[in-house]
């Protein structure tokens, strides 16, 4: 008898339908699995093997092919171990197949037939809602991820028994409910407010400018003077997630295997800070079977990147393309994947090896070959893919002991949403969302002049020596100040500050 059961793989950050055909013949005892598996697929035989087993059933001395369609679209990972299995039981008579009509299965067997968690739940869910089916079987410990899907009633189980007796009529399965969507448990640390910081009035500033337009930004100081405190704390003056955002973000987590039972959807933006000895596959994405890199894990967030000079060449390299694209393309022989990669990037450096050049209080022992040696490590086509350039000196005792209050995240956020807002009504019928987005031609459309301001754009490219780039850079960062003070036109004052931004572009920097 040809039983057949409804499941998916993953490709990217979206399912592909994979049918599981389960054919048990007369002759000689065979278990094969064809289809393009790939190892973990093919190892699920004996997993299969031990669960029917162990769940009290006698398994087939006969010649077993089960057959993974479409075959010419490679299977990985451990979620067709219950498909299988209950492929096989379904062929055996034990399972009415007609019974599995409506309904998606997916989920890792142990041998003792228990079902554990898989990767990649949302997606799959998304994919059964989208193909039409009416019910998923999941396992428990991913209910609540595949319950944020609407229109699918959802099913978990935690053994291979539970659903044997369920489609047999003689159980229940536990359901989960969509009225339960919203439980969430923040991506980035608690807590963590910009009024934790004493000083740093400029870097506070120059963050909320990025915030405010989606602006990549450097920030260079001596170490102690608090970049990774701004930076760990730029997640609490950006916008909350939409909707759309929040699933695609959520599905690259659940690819990744870095959801689970009690965080299952992510509502806020993501807040990623890889080591700098991260490879280029870690921080792109890559492997034999692609998988998303930091920076789509960072998708709709911030990457953050300490040590800047300190990460290798290429693999800093390698994000000029998603900074430029806001996607990863990741390709193979037989296939290519395209993970999305759109996120601000948030660098922090020390302004030469040792640490303290221009250090008023501490004096630097780096020779002028050195600090350029330094900060050559950094190539200039990345530097001229961030728009802001920020110093962040060393805070003064002052300062550290003062009982002046600093300003609040959320009195931050209230600003950084209104000038969002501006810039919505903007881009409205474009494809693009925010100021840092803008192409050439939007520059000149959406960046009007003022006379005054004209003329002292002029003069700092003139006497810095600045690049066609960091011209249009200087122009978005100038129209996000304006939109901050809702104002229509681009004044001189926009210019300077937005100039005092591109502190590496500057030729009387070493």
């Amino acid at each position: 008898m040809i039983s057949k059961i409804s499941t998916a793989t993953l490709y990217g950050i979206n399912g592909k339908t994979v049918e599981v055909e389960v054919d048990i013949s007369y002759g000689l005892p065979a278990f094969n699995i064809v289809g393009l598996p790939e190892t973990s697929v093919k190892e699920s035989k004996e997993r299969v093997r031990a669960a029917i087993k162990n769940a009290g059933f006698e398994f087939p001395s006969d010649r077993i092919t089960v057959n993974l369609a479409p075959a010419d679209v490679r299977k990985e990972g451990s979620s067709f171990d219950l498909p299988i299995a209950i492929g096989i039981l379904a062929s055996m008579g034990v399972i009415r197949p007609e019974k599995m009509t409506d309904y998606f299965i997916a989920g890792e067997l142990s041998l003792d037939g228990g079902i554990k968690a898989i990767r990649g739940v949302l997606p799959i869910t998304i994919l059964a809602s989208q193909e039409g089916m009416k019910n998923i079987i999941v396992p428990c410990e991913n209910g609540n991820e595949a319950a944020i899907v609407k229109d699918i009633k959802v099913y978990g189980a935690s053994h291979l028994l539970e659903i044997i007796h369920f489609f047999k009529g003689d159980g229940e399965l536990k359901v989960y409910s969509g009225d339960d969507r919203g439980t969430y448990e923040s991506s980035h640390e608690e807590g963590l407010d910009f009024s934790d910081i004493k000083g740093q009035a400029q870097a506070k500033r120059a963050l909320e400018i990025a915030a405010s337009g989606g602006h990549n930004v450097l920030m260079i100081g001596p170490p102690g003077s608090g970049k990774t405190m701004l930076a760990r704390r730029l997640p609490s003056i950006l916008p909350p997630l939409t909707y759309e955002e929040a699933i695609e973000t959520t599905k690259i987590h659940s690819i990744a295997g870095l959801l689970n039972a009690d965080r299952y959807l992510i509502l806020e933006k993501p807040f990623r800070a890889p080591h700098h000895t991260i490879s280029d596959a870690g921080l792109i994405g890559g492997g034999h079977v692609p998988k998303p890199g930091e920076v789509s894990l960072a998708n709709n967030g911030v990457l953050f990147l300490d040590e800047f000079p300190e990460f290798k060449r290429n693999v800093l390299d390698s994000l000029r393309q998603p900074l430029e694209d806001g996607f990863v393309t990741i390709s193979r022989v037989t296939h290519s994947i395209t993970f999305p990669a759109r996120f601000m990037l948030v660098a922090a450096m020390n302004p030469c090896p040792c640490g303290y050049f221009g250090d008023t209080r501490r004096a630097c022992s780096c020779s002028a070959t050195q600090i350029r040696k330094y900060r050559s490590r950094v190539s200039g086509p990345l530097l001229d893919r961030i728009d802001i350039h920020i110093e962040v000196p060393p805070v003064t005792i002052r300062e550290l002991s003062g009982e002046r209050e600093e300003e609040f995240s959320s009195k931050i956020r209230d600003r950084v949403l209104r000038a969002r807002r501006i810039q919505e009504e903007r881009f409205k019928d474009k494809k693009i969302f925010y100021n840092s987005q803008m192409n050439t031609k939007m520059i000149k459309k959406f960046c009007p002049l003022k006379e005054g301001s004209n003329i002292l754009l002029e003069k700092a490219i003139e006497k810095f020596g600045l690049s066609p780039r960091a011209y249009h850079r200087i122009l978005k960062v100038a129209r996000t100040i304006a939109d901050l003070e809702a104002k229509e036109f681009i004044e001189e004052h926009h210019i300077a500050e937005a100039i005092q931004y591109r502190a590496l572009d500057k030729k009387t920097v070493v």
